[in-house]
């Protein structure tokens, strides 16, 4: 899957496709944090597969060389999980919005956390539906005005990293895409995980829900005492509405999705094949 370190740079990973967001958009923040990942881990592109839902990041794997499927809305975890249990030696990325991810693709969440497949999630969360114009999402907060939404939000928002604590996903931790260098190290580790891993990236909106100036004066790193394998720890400090914290909330081994259909396969190739005589014996 990897390569010598060094043999790649960011730039073994452009394509000749750019990008078409707003400038300013925070995904561009987010795209160059994915390049210096792989490049530091040195992951062939021919080994690499992207996979995308639908909106404002939905075009990502048109602009990272590698093996790309842009999928139906919402559906960007069952893909993901369908690449890489039919061959685990891939390194399988999946990149969406808050729109996307946690709306209706929301039900798939709990099964790709509890299953954990080996694979990492990059949500670009703005806290909006950017490709539509600016209709509010699962993340906005009350009061937020939009054309869905003209006498403001009045609905409670998710929390993403609360909620991917308590369904279980084995790594959690959360990013900003106007600290890229930040943010390219917490992808790396996300990546460097073994079992699914989500980083949710703070990713500004620039054209319908501007939050530079909001964000940035609440954001704080992790502590550095943060006992990150204690799942109440990581809710506590998820929990927290004074600031918003940056790095690794939780992080746990255990077995992942692709070794346990691999120890099923092998208890099925060692058992003797059924008949169908006797199969059928049983219901005459």
């Amino acid at each position: 899957m990897s390569t010598a370190v060094g043999e790649f740079t960011p730039q073994s990973y452009k394509t000749e496709e750019h990008p078409i967001w707003c400038p300013g958009c925070g995904d561009f923040g987010v795209l160059a944090s994915l390049y210096n990942a792989l490049a530091g881990l040195s992951i062939n592109p021919k080994d690499l597969v992207v996979v995308s839902g639908i909106g404002c990041s939905g075009r990502t794997p048109g602009f990272i060389k590698s093996y790309g499927f842009h999928s139906l809305h919402g559906r960007v975890l069952p893909v993901a999980m369908g690449v890489k249990v039919a061959n685990p030696s891939l390194e399988v990325i999946g990149v969406g919005g808050d729109g996307d991810g946690f709306a209706i693709g929301g039900g798939h969440i709990p099964h790709a956390a509890r299953r954990n497949p080996d694979f990492t999630y990059i949500v670009m969360d703005n806290s909006t539906y950017g490709l539509t114009k600016g209709q509010y999402s699962p993340t906005s907060p009350p009061g937020f005005q939009a054309g869905s939404t003209p006498y403001g939000n009045i609905e409670q928002p998710i929390n993403p990293i609360a909620m991917l604590i308590a369904y279980g996903a084995s790594f959690v931790g959360q990013g900003y895409s106007g600290k890229p260098k930040e943010l390219a190290d917490l992808i790396t580790r996300a990546m460097q995980h073994k079992g699914f891993a989500f980083v949710n990236v703070i990713s500004p909106c620039i054209t319908f829900y501007n939050t530079y100036k909001v964000i940035p004066p609440r954001l704080a790193e992790v502590p550095k005492d943060h006992d990150a394998s204690s799942r109440t720890k990581a809710f506590e400090l998820a929990l927290q509405t004074d600031r918003v914290a940056l790095g690794v909330f939780y992080q746990e081994s255990r077995p992942t999705f692709e070794q346990g259909i691999a120890q099923v396969m092998q208890k099925a190739q060692a058992a003797s094949p059924p008949r169908l005589d006797e199969i059928f014996a049983e219901f005459s």
